[in-house]
């Protein structure tokens, strides 16, 4: 290229950005000492078409290298090679035979020769690397569409990876458009129907899918390589730039059913790894800018598992993630994020946990975020462990300890009862600020990691063999219960035992206070078959199977119900954790045992019952959970003057009586209720109009 082609640019903003006579490019890297941009015609290309060789002279501000290139247009590949030392001693792993990524590249080519090896070996791996696309944002017509900000009170979030959502056979999508964005617009029918109000997409950055054993592909997608750019892999088009409009599509489609998009962001590490991964980009532009680096031992400080921790609190790095959030908000018109690991957010540039890490209060007091739902998976690798004191006033947490108790208590465990009253009420205990919102708690019972709601009941132990890591890798702590048979059983009566204990997982979900959040095909038993840690199974290990809306649709119809229901009545969407004694202002909370208030929160006792009376509406619920191996007679409260006790609830009973529609509900009479064993029942008070006749009577 002519220098005469070439003109200083300018270092802000950092990206490239398209101008109508041509893009400007600005990359930050501080110890190098020269910078090219290549420029490419195909993703596969291993010579550049064009090299512009910056002087840093005229083509850098600082530690900002910069250039504007007029005739540049959407679409154009291009990447970057860094010149530098290579001193590990220093944190400098500098190799100017590698292409780089830019990291606010907000589209990625990976073409049929990618290979992610290329970039763990020395010397060139340009024929073989990922390459950034030329992107502009703006043009797309949004036809009025605006983020939803819904309030969490009125959540129901549904954890969703959008390639497996439909990418199975059955889905009944059109093979080209299979596990992709506009495959996910096709089902957005079913998740209304099912009652969900937001969609927690697990990560669809780009990310490697080569990071994964040999023979096997990264399925979850939590190994990033480009946080500005949508995953190409999930679009329908081979054009990457389409996979910016395929993704929007899916945001307006979304957003017209009233569903809420969140995305599951990680910014704790990046697919390069520890000191064996490929050189991809962060590491070849500034090693120690972009991650916490131990220049004693030479090796990455590794607080995500993952080999590397992303260095968020620099301030490069910092700004980097703001500028990401909101691109994500503004251009992209996402309603929220659900940060992995955002304990690794609160540590320093040492590795140190701080009291007040300046990218999480960035992100808590960023205006333009400001209308988001912010969600933190308050832990790290490392065992920093923050359910509870995560920073800030904004910030709602994956409640850990929710999931371990509920799993403990229906498993039938000791000294759980107590545990539980405290999840039901919203985790006063975890949550002891007066003026905490009781939906910041994201109360789930599974999630991507680990046994789906079936295999839960279905298993003891892992079963992940098919990972290529000899069964060692997931985690060994599960609080399951296989009901009697390791696996699959032909047995009826294990068979109920099993959906029984899915019921009572489930319907303990809707009740408590707090948001409840439900796992991709939990709906439905989706199995794994005992693979606990499915990060490498792109198949129908992981994959949604939409035959079994058939096959268990009884299920899926009692999901539906409870979430109606639960979304419905005010007692279960409490403002503000209930404290002693158990009112907020709005409701009254009563607890008791089989006798009334007299709830055993012994060490052996497997029982409770709670009474939830709203001061406002009439609402009047009573709750009884029972994970003992018997059945139990319940005491009921007394209803107010012309009201009775009707059933809306009970896991034990058959398809079509296990959940009835409150307005349709048998009428209970008698003083006490018989709770069959491993069994929740739900109650609510009805007015009576007249006598009736053939009444459940469960005496």
């Amino acid at each position: 290229m002519k220098r005469g082609d070439l003109q200083p640019g300018r270092c802000h903003p950092l990206g490239a950005t398209v101008y109508p006579n041509g893009v400007n490019f600005s990359l930050f890297s501080r110890s190098c000492y020269g910078v090219e941009l290549l420029f490419f015609d195909g993703p596969d290309d291993a010579q550049p078409s064009r090299i512009v060789r910056l002087d840093p002279r005229t083509n850098k501000t600082f530690h900002y290298w910069h250039c504007f290139v007029p005739g540049i247009v959407p679409g154009q590949l291009y990447g970057y090679r860094v010149h530098g030392a290579f001193d590990p001693g220093r944190g400098l792993l500098y190799d100017g035979r590698k292409l780089l990524l830019d990291p606010y590249a907000k589209a990625v080519a990976l073409g049929r020769n990618y290979d992610r090896s290329a970039g763990c070996r020395p010397g060139d791996n340009t024929g073989h690397a990922a390459k950034a696309v030329v992107v502009d944002p703006s043009g797309y017509d949004w036809e009025g569409d605006e983020p939803l900000r819904s309030d969490y009170a009125t959540s129901v979030i549904y954890e969703l990876h959008v390639g497996g959502f439909t990418r199975h056979p059955s889905s009944g999508v059109a093979p080209a458009r299979r596990g992709t964005y506009a495959g996910l617009v096709e089902k957005i029918g079913y998740l209304k129907e099912l009652g969900i109000t937001a969609v927690e997409l697990m990560p669809v950055q780009q990310f490697d899918v080569q990071d994964a054993p040999p023979g096997l592909r990264n399925y979850w997608g939590y190994s990033p390589m480009a946080f500005f750019a949508p995953h190409s892999g999930y679009s329908s088009a081979a054009d990457p730039l389409l996979a910016m409009d395929e993704f929007r599509d899916m945001v307006k489609a979304l957003h017209r059913a009233g569903i809420e998009v969140i995305m599951d962001v990680v910014f704790n590490h990046t697919a390069e790894a520890g000191h064996e991964g490929p050189t991809q980009s962060f590491r070849g532009l500034e090693n120690t800018t972009y991650y916490i680096y131990d220049l004693v031992h030479r090796r990455y400080e590794n607080y995500s598992g993952c080999g590397n921790t992303v260095n968020t609190n620099h301030s490069v790095v910092r700004r980097m993630i703001s500028e990401c959030l909101r691109y994500w908000v503004e251009h992209m018109h996402v309603d929220g994020f659900r940060f992995d690991l955002a304990s690794v957010m609160a540590r320093g540039e040492s590795g140190e946990p701080l009291e007040r890490p300046p990218i999480l209060w960035s992100i808590e007091s960023d205006p333009v975020l400001a209308g988001t739902k912010i969600i933190a998976e308050a832990w790290d690798a490392a065992g920093l462990y923050q359910v509870g004191s995560f920073i800030g006033e904004r910030f709602a947490e994956w409640n850990g300890q929710f999931r371990d108790d509920v799993r403990r208590f229906v498993k039938g465990d000791r000294s759980e009862v107590f545990r539980l009253t405290n999840r039901i009420l919203g985790s006063p205990d975890i949550y002891p600020q007066p003026d905490r919102e009781t939906n910041r708690s994201i109360n789930f019972v599974t999630c991507h990691d680990g046994f789906t709601l079936n295999d839960l009941v279905s298993y003891n132990a892992k079963h992940n063999e098919a990972n290529a890591e000899q069964n060692r890798d997931g985690s060994d702590y599960n609080f399951s219960w296989n009901c009697g048979v390791e696996g699959p059983s032909s047995s009826r009566a294990m068979e109920a035992l099993r959906l029984r204990q899915i019921k009572n997982f489930l319907a303990i979900l809707f009740i408590s206070q707090g948001t409840p959040m439900l796992l991709m095909g939990d709906e439905v038993r989706r199995t794994q078959h005992g693979n606990n840690n499915a990060y490498c199974q792109d198949n129908e290990t992981s994959w949604f199977d939409w035959d079994a809306i058939r096959q268990h649709g009884d299920l899926l119809r009692f999901v539906q119900g409870l979430i109606r229901f639960s979304r419905s009545y005010s007692v279960f969407n409490l403002s503000h954790i209930p404290r002693q004694p158990y009112t907020d202002g709005d409701a009254q909370v009563t607890w008791h045992g089989v006798r009334q208030k007299r709830p055993d929160l012994g060490d052996e006792s497997r029982s409770v019952a709670c009474e939830l009376k709203s001061r406002l509406d009439s609402e009047h619920v009573f709750i009884m959970i029972s994970a003992f191996w018997e059945p139990l007679a319940f005491e009921l409260p007394r209803c107010d003057a012309g009201y009775a006790w009707h059933r809306v609830v009970d896991t034990s009973l058959r398809p079509g009586e296990d959940y009835c529609q409150p307005g349709r509900a048998p009428r209970i009479t008698g003083r006490r209720y018989l709770l069959r064993d491993r069994c929740v029942a739900v109650l609510v008070a009805r007015r009576v109009k007249a006598p009736r006749t053939g009444t459940n009577d469960r005496t």
